[in-house]
């Protein structure tokens, strides 16, 4: 993966799959952004109309305060934030609807949840306090669930 050109201030950052022309800022469907603060509303909705449609997938490190939004796969969030120095054990996969509300607009599934050395034997997020760190990262950084 390479990151765009950037500078300190400029945030998201846009990461985009290896072998792209990182300097060519056309929509591509497995960009990745990495949120520190509120994305905006149009980067969003594309990352969610190019990517699945109605969702899109994303990667949080629920000690840095970050998240990795977009991608093909969860793995390819976890990567970005691996590479920028988030710890394997912090990240936590989960999947973003925006239009269904506050309640139900995370779903905290993803095959990069399956970790028996942190409990976590399935895919689907268990640890209620992992979730409500998670929901709240979401809700901070993406949206709670509005329209788009």
């Amino acid at each position: 993966m390479t990151r765009s050109p950037s500078d300190a201030t400029d945030v998201p950052h846009i990461i985009r799959p290896a072998g792209d022309d990182a300097a060519h800022m056309a929509d591509h469907p497995h960009d990745i952004v990495i949120l520190e603060q509120r994305i905006d509303r149009e980067t969003l909705r594309r990352l969610v109309q190019d990517g699945f449609g109605d969702m899109v997938k994303f990667v949080a490190d629920v000690r840095r305060d970050v998240i990795a939004l977009g991608g093909e796969l969860h793995a390819d969030a976890e990567q970005a934030l691996l590479d920028a120095g988030s710890r394997q054990e912090d990240l936590w996969g989960a999947n973003y609807y925006p239009g269904r509300r506050r309640d139900g607009c995370v779903e905290f599934t993803s095959l990069i949840n399956i970790s028996p050395a942190r409990g976590n034997r399935g895919m689907e997020i268990k640890d209620a306090a992992v979730r409500e760190r998670v929901r709240a990262l979401t809700h901070t950084l993406i949206g709670e669930g509005e329209e788009l």
